[in-house]
């Protein structure tokens, strides 16, 4: 009888438990827009029960719930959504736009955050703001689309540089660069050129696999990457696949390119006049014209120069037509368990530059999958190879645009063709036909990440990434080229790098009765990086046919090197939201980099932010004109570790004495090398109004950065010329409005308008050696100045009487006031600081227009208030001072006593006014209409019976029209050649390009 009463309660028991377990279960699901794209960060909550949790960055939740309980799906931006738990496991939900309400999602440091709820300042551009921009390099489509984000590519060589300040330059002698990070993944961005100009290594990114990009501003959002967060962090995010039927996306596109503007150079008759005039002005009459025709029979080739036979224009041989091909291919799509998104782009550009030419490939392969309800793992692999030919440095005399330099009576080309090698200066085009210089870099990212959900509130990732970045230059220059004594000379290099980070967090999220939320993010990382270099010299060749090393008969030179830093971080964050409108967040993180000195590797870098949605308040929740308002304010710390991989080591090197090995020292050791360190305040407002049709943000920050690291020099006994030390501090302050408008909102036309503009004040602060000035060139570093501001003679004009040059002198007076006179030895002259080379206001404008099929959008940029030294002046513009071709402007030059004119007298030899000065100093303030597109989808009826779900055809331009008042090449264009900030040198000017392509969906 006891058996069958213990078996009735242990199935009675069971029976029980089976319930129990019937009645609580784990229930999934998707949640996507009103376009069926996936939400991250989504809200799912157990109505009345206080748990909750959020979709991943699918879209994806999984939430344990009974059956007759209720489901509220909430987003903001969006309407909320009921749904009852019955006997089926999975809800998916598709919520709609709320015009209430913001609807933007930023992508932040490990996480993503809803817009409205973001203490911080964060700039954000998708897919659209990026699109169909026609240029090789991503972060030239950024330029005037995120307010105090200054875009610049260095000159117009397809390869350039390119350099993206973020609220000014924070650091004097580390790097100014930000952050980038893909996936998650930190990218490489260091320039490894070697030919003397830099390359942008990001050029191996293709656009058409962005799906953001969230630029991270202020302190208390970058902080959370701490010693590497000083410049900015800017996260790209790239596509992912989507729940639902697969699509097949094909854009292809074709363009040419030209010259953003050209120059006026003399043609053969005036250069002969000015020439002829000079030398005689220098020599007198008869010495003079013996001279100078003597000098003309001599560079004319045999050709008549008095009858103007030759009239050569080297600048239109230097510039080329430039052609564009684009061509990418997408896949993407998925179910429940597994999305997909596979990618494949080629990009071919000629430049506009004769010799300057890049092709490239990238492919990326985007897989998540669910392993479970509550494991979901996946991977992001990219490859890329960029082949680029180039040109030499805008300082060497083989780079085409110093042809400009050439005599215009000098034929290019001999008789049977070839480049005449009896220039004044060396033929550039023997150079293109018997040299070359070629980069090919390959690269490869990757990511495999996963992520467990232990609890509804608690997740795990763990994520491992991977970039590789590896790059090859090969050189040969013929024995026919310039400067060529040996029988040919040939180059290779190989350089490899590779940095792969190991990050593992927790997420713990609640919503508690719809009141509280709460999230903290905690983990660490650890990056480590590698870099190998290597590199050999050969000459003499039997033949120009043979151009590889193993032809060479003697090796001349080679080098090897391999170098690497490590970083190790512990990381939190945790954010904070009362009612939805009283936010807080805090972060820190502590680094330890292996760059720094043994006591002082680890780093400590905290921030906090608060915000209040004063629109949620009942006094203001039923404005009709009022529709959003928040205040936010934040300050932080991060730090600067963009040095070299053993600045604080003392280092030895391997040397040869009389040809036996010994060691020497190659560097001091300073064990107290540490990071600098920026602390970032900003003070912001968010608004809207009628339901949004107006809304932007203004923002005020300031920005010191503190223990600026600087070369200091060393006494001579000590064996090392200097040392790298932390000494200096710096501020930038400034302000940043946007205004973003929706002009017009109906079913069939849309215009929406979006303004950015940031002011930028820079300042130094203090500078090592007790404040002493630190002048480079044309440069100066002082206290109370911009930083890098030029420092150079005051140009005062020309004396009417003799044609003189005249500068300024500067004469303290005993009131301590200056007086200022006029002299014609520049010996005798005062430097000045007359300008400085970065903006002070930056600014962009974008309207996007739709009617019906009809889509226009166009962006304008510019920026106010820098200056830019042409350091080919004295060269190019110099009344006649030696035998370059001159500008047109140079015939306005003083010829007869009472001429008022600011070029004076021509004087072969002379030194008349070339000396560097403010002469060859202007205003840099442009406006550009920086990208321009028109495009027309053909109406779904019309394609149906092509099976195709989307055609569109369009016109897309870059750099249209520029309106500036600096009368050199491009008000953008910097020498590559380490010339100095703000240096113009024989720098290419942008590209101005026009495309025309399609899109095809199926």
């Amino acid at each position: 009888m006891r058996s069958k009463i213990t078996w009735l309660l242990t199935l009675f028991s069971v029976l029980v438990m089976q319930f129990s377990f019937a009645q609580e279960k784990t229930v999934t699901g998707n949640v996507t827009d009103q376009d069926g794209l996936p939400l991250p960060g989504a809200n799912v909550v157990v109505k009345g029960a206080g748990t909750g949790t959020q979709t991943d960055f699918d879209g994806n939740y999984a939430i344990n719930a009974e059956s007759g309980q209720t489901l509220v799906f909430s987003y903001l931006g969006m309407v909320s959504v009921e749904e009852i738990v019955g006997s089926n496991n999975t809800i998916s939900v598709q919520l709609s736009e709320d015009a209430q309400a913001l609807d933007e999602v930023v992508v932040v440091g490990y996480g993503t955050q809803s817009k409205r709820k973001l203490t911080d300042n964060i700039a954000k551009l998708t897919a659209s703001d990026i699109d169909e921009v026609p240029t090789p390099g991503l972060q030239n489509s950024l330029s005037g689309k995120a307010a105090g984000v200054q875009v610049t590519q260095t000159n117009g060589k397809i390869e350039s540089g390119v350099s993206i300040r973020i609220r000014g330059v924070s650091s004097i002698g580390a790097g100014a660069e930000p952050l980038y990070v893909l996936d998650g993944v930190p990218l490489i961005n260091d320039n490894e050129s070697n030919n003397g100009s830099p390359t942008n290594p990001l050029l191996t990114l293709s656009s058409n696999e962005i799906e953001s990009i969230d630029i991270l501003k202020d302190a208390s959002a970058s902080a959370v990457y701490g010693s590497r967060g000083a410049n900015g962090v800017v996260l790209i995010t790239t596509k992912r696949g989507k729940q639902g039927k697969g699509t097949l996306s094909i854009n292809l596109s074709q363009g040419f390119s030209r010259p953003t503007n050209k120059r006026e150079f003399l043609n053969a008759s005036e250069y002969v006049e000015l020439l002829t005039e000079a030398a005689v002005n220098s020599m007198g009459q008869e010495d003079g014209t013996a001279y100078i025709e003597s000098f003309f029979d001599t560079y004319s080739a045999g050709t008549d120069w008095r009858n103007n036979e030759v009239d050569t224009d080297w600048q239109s041989l230097a510039f080329q037509n430039g052609y564009t091909t684009d061509a990418d291919v997408s896949m993407s799509g998925g179910n429940e368990k597994t999305t997909y998104f596979f990618s494949g782009s080629y990009n071919n550009t000629d430049g506009i530059v004769k010799g300057n030419e890049l092709e490239r490939i990238t492919s990326r392969i985007n897989v998540t999958h669910k392993l479970s309800d509550k494991f979901t793992a996946g991977a992001n692999l990219s490859f890329s190879r960029t082949d680029i030919d180039r040109i030499a440095n805008d300082n060497a005399f083989v780079t085409p645009l110093q042809a400009i330099a050439q005599a215009p009576i000098s034929p290019a080309f001999l008789d049977n063709g070839d480049p005449n090698p009896d220039t004044i200066y060396a033929n550039f085009l023997l150079q293109d036909r018997h040299a070359y210089y070629n980069t090919v870099i390959r690269r490869v990212t990757g990511r495999a990440f996963g992520e467990y959900q232990f609890l509804p509130f608690l997740k795990f990732n763990s994520d491992f990434g991977y970039d590789l970045y590896y790059q090859t230059e090969d050189s040969f220059t013929g024995r026919l080229a310039p400067f060529q004594s040996t029988n040919g000379e040939a180059y290779a290099s190989s350089l490899g790098t590779e940095s792969y980070v190991f990050s593992n967090y927790f997420t713990f999220y609640k919503n508690i009765n719809n009141t509280h939320d709460i999230e903290v993010v905690a983990g660490t990382e650890f990056n480590k990086t590698n870099r190998r270099f290597q590199s050999v010299t050969g000459i003499e060749f039997p033949t120009d046919d043979f151009q590889t090393i193993d032809s060479a008969a003697e090796i001349t030179a080679g080098s090897g090197s391999t170098s690497g830093n490590r970083f190790v971080s512990y990381f939190a964050r945790a954010t904070y939201s009362f009612l939805d409108k009283y936010l807080i967040k805090a972060s820190i993180r502590h680094d330890g980099s292996s760059r720094f000195g043994r006591n002082v590797q680890f780093g400590t870098f905290s921030a906090f932010s608060a915000g209040w949605i004063i629109s949620e308040e009942e006094f203001l929740q039923n404005s009709e004109v009022l529709s959003f308002l928040k205040l936010r304010a934040s300050w932080g710390e991060t730090g600067n570790a963009n040095i070299g991989n053993f600045a604080s080591r003392g280092l030895f090197g391997g040397t040869s004495y009389n040809q036996r090995p010994g060691i020497s020292p190659s560097q001091a050791e300073n064990s107290l090398l540490t990071w600098e360190n920026v602390t970032q305040t900003d003070f912001g407002i968010e608004y809207g109004f009628l339901n949004n049709r107006i809304s932007g943000e203004i923002d005020y920050y300031i920005k010191e950065s503190d223990g600026l690291i600087f070369d200091t020099p060393l006494p001579g006994t000590s064996g090392q010329s200097s040392i790298q030390k932390n000494i200096g501090l710096m501020e930038n302050k400034g302000v940043e409005l946007v205004l973003n408008t929706k002009n017009v909102l109906t079913e069939n036309f849309k215009w929406n308008t979006s303004i950015n503009i940031a002011k930028n004040d820079n300042q130094v602060k203090s500078l090592p050696n007790e404040g002493a000035d630190i002048i480079t060139g044309r440069s100066i570093l002082r206290e109370g100045q911009p930083i890098s501001a030029f420092y150079l003679l005051e140009y005062a004009g020309v004396d009417p009487e003799n044609g003189d040059a005249l500068f300024y002198t500067n004469t303290e007076n005993a009131d301590g006031s200056l007086s200022k006179e006029t002299t014609n030895d520049s010996n005798q002259a005062s430097r000045i600081i007359a300008g400085k080379p970065y903006a002070e206001w930056i600014g962009g404008l974008t309207n996007t227009i739709t009617y019906k099929g009809i889509d226009f959008s166009f962006t304008f940029q510019g920026e106010w208030g820098a200056s830019i030294y042409n350091g080919g002046g004295i060269y190019q513009t110099a009344n006649g001072d030696y035998f370059d071709n001159q500008t047109r402007d140079q015939m306005r030059r003083w010829q007869n006593p009472g001429d008022i004119t600011d070029v004076p007298q021509a004087r072969l030899f002379g030194g008349n006014g070339v000396t560097h000065s403010t002469r060859y100093l202007q205003e840099s303030d442009f406006i550009r209409l920086r990208n321009l597109t028109l495009g027309y989808t053909l109406p779904e009826q019309t394609i149906e019976k092509m099976g195709l779900s989307k055609l569109r055809v369009y016109f897309t331009g870059l750099n249209l029209l520029t309106f500036t008042d600096y009368d050199g090449y491009d008000p953008e264009a910097r020498s590559d050649a380490g010339s100095g900030a703000g240096v113009d040198f024989y720098s290419a000017p942008a590209a101005s390009t026009y495309s025309i392509g399609v899109n095809i969906n199926f």
